[in-house]
């Protein structure tokens, strides 16, 4: 059975970091393409950063601009969320997800895999 739970959330002040964590099991994360999204009340679901399983090349999406870092860690079998100099428009629900074939994406619809997601709150 596949699961992955995302944790590390909390309420921070803008300026802070924040570091999430995806435990996954049921998959290798290294046979699988990576996906952090976001989702805040009333949006869509969003793309953040994706890791790649061939080589682990990453992807982040253009409002990361340098401040997060994506990372995958084979022998805990967790994709990690390295999130600094936040922002109150960072505040939404973060979620992970598991990509099984092609290129990583920034399509939501192209992932198979699913958490429930961990909630970040940024104060001003």
């Amino acid at each position: 059975q596949v699961r992955l739970v995302e944790s590390g959330g909390g309420l921070v002040q803008a300026g802070g970091s924040l570091r999430l964590s995806c435990a996954v099991s049921g998959l290798t994360v290294e046979r699988y393409n990576w996906g952090w999204f976001r989702q805040a009340p009333g949006n869509e679901r969003g793309f953040v950063s994706a890791i790649a399983w061939t080589n682990g090349s990453k992807y982040y999406a253009d409002f990361v601009k340098g401040r997060f870092t994506m990372s995958r860690h084979s022998v805990e079998n967790t994709v990690s969320l390295q999130m600094n100099s936040l922002k109150p428009e960072d505040t939404a629900n973060y979620i992970c997800a598991a990509q099984s074939r092609g290129a990583a994406s920034r399509n939501p619809g192209d992932y198979d895999y699913w958490g429930q997601g961990t909630q970040v709150t940024v104060s001003p």
